[in-house]
């Protein structure tokens, strides 16, 4: 997380006086990758870096924003209904408008901003961005939300502002994370429930391929909407409810590819039990093959891998990882891998190393640690 008291400082260079530090990470996920628009259940947890943000009132009707990493500024007045162009100060805008909506009081303010979430990773830089505003201006002007109903304003303003019709889980993940815990999170009913994790012995490690991925006018709508279509033929409200009888019934009415995908989804719905099972029982070599088995998955019946992420993947494999898989929404991004602790560096210099040969660019280690939620400093 980036050091609240240099950006203090930017924070009185740029607008003057004082402000009052908030902050919210970005997020992983171990396992249970695109359940979440579809109703079922994921395996995120809160990580050290994200989004902290210096905000002051202003007293007037105005948004100053400042953002410091990219030296960008906007200014936009809170009863606009239209706001900026600039997809970068959108997300801001659309959970003022959302807060305003909920109830909350919000009025104009001054906020510097910066974070550490390496953008294009996958680890959802975006929903640390929606929810360390929503937190502040839940706690700047007297609101009354609770952490899930600030993660659902961060949802909304995905999809109303930002137009992509994303699930629950990043916004879930960064407003409910607690250092040294995962989360398995029922992206239905919201119930939700804490399980440690202190892996004797392993690491999780993601690998940033270094190919950056958008998720705007791409292709994840689209699965989105082909995972809708089957449960529509299936008669349930979201695959959550779709049996593997009721798939293999409607499957002469489906085109191959509706099929595949939807077979990863109630796929990926068994394995993010089976994750748990196994981490009930500290089996974490199991939690690795289940892993494994989602990218399976991910790669040839969802089609949201590419040849970096697969060659990652397979790397890991051969490098005798215990773990591994792509995260995220695809087309580019982090590798999450689980590693013995006693093969974690060969992995890390020998994958570099014919990554570069291969791809003639430098993927990117991260180390993970688990961290909290969104929060004021």
């Amino acid at each position: 997380m980036i050091n609240p008291d240099s950006l203090r400082q930017l924070f009185a260079d740029h607008f003057g006086g004082e402000g009052i530090a908030f902050a919210a990470p970005g997020r992983i996920n171990l396992i249970g990758e695109h359940t979440d628009y579809n109703g079922g259940f994921v395996f995120p947890g809160a990580v050290g870096q994200g989004i902290t943000a210096i905000v002051r009132p202003n007293g007037s009707r105005d948004v100053n924003l400042h953002a410091a990493d990219l030296g960008r500024s906007c200014s936009f007045c809170i009863d606009d209904a239209q706001g900026p162009q600039a997809v970068d100060f959108r997300y801001v805008f659309g959970v003022v408008r959302e807060m305003m909506a909920a109830g909350v009081l919000v009025e104009g303010f001054d906020a510097l901003y910066a974070g550490d979430v390496p953008l294009g990773a996958g680890m959802s830089s975006s929903a640390a961005l929606e929810s360390c505003f929503a937190f502040a201006l839940n706690d700047l002007f007297g609101g009354k939300l609770d952490r899930m109903q600030m993660a659902r304003i961060g949802q909304a303003t995905e999809h109303r502002y930002v137009g992509v019709k994303c699930g629950i889980m990043d916004q879930f993940a960064s407003m409910h994370g607690r250092r040294g815990s995962l989360m398995r999170l029922d992206c239905r009913s919201g119930e939700f429930q804490y399980y440690p994790w202190q892996p004797d012995g392993y690491s999780l490690v993601l690998v940033n391929t270094c190919v950056k991925h958008q998720l705007v006018g791409s292709p994840y709508n689209e699965r989105r909407a082909s995972c809708e279509h089957v449960a529509a033929l299936a008669g349930v409200e979201t695959l959550r409810d779709c049996t593997w009888q009721q798939l293999d019934a409607i499957r002469p009415k489906l085109t191959e590819q509706d099929y595949r995908r939807a077979r990863f989804v109630l796929g990926e719905t068994d394995r993010v039990m089976a994750v748990c099972n196994a981490l009930e029982n500290a089996d974490y070599e199991s939690v690795g093959h289940q892993m494994y088995l989602t990218h399976e998955g991910l790669s040839h019946d969802y089609d949201v891998s590419c040849p970096e992420l697969d060659f990652l993947v397979d790397e890991a494999r051969r490098l005798g990882v215990s773990g591994a898989r792509m995260m995220g929404g695809g087309f580019g991004g982090c590798t999450i891998n689980l590693v013995r602790n006693d093969r974690r560096d060969t992995f890390l210099a020998r994958v570099r190393d014919t990554y570069r040969r291969l791809f003639s660019i430098d993927c990117q280690p991260i180390a993970v640690e688990i961290g909290d939620g969104a929060r004021r400093l």
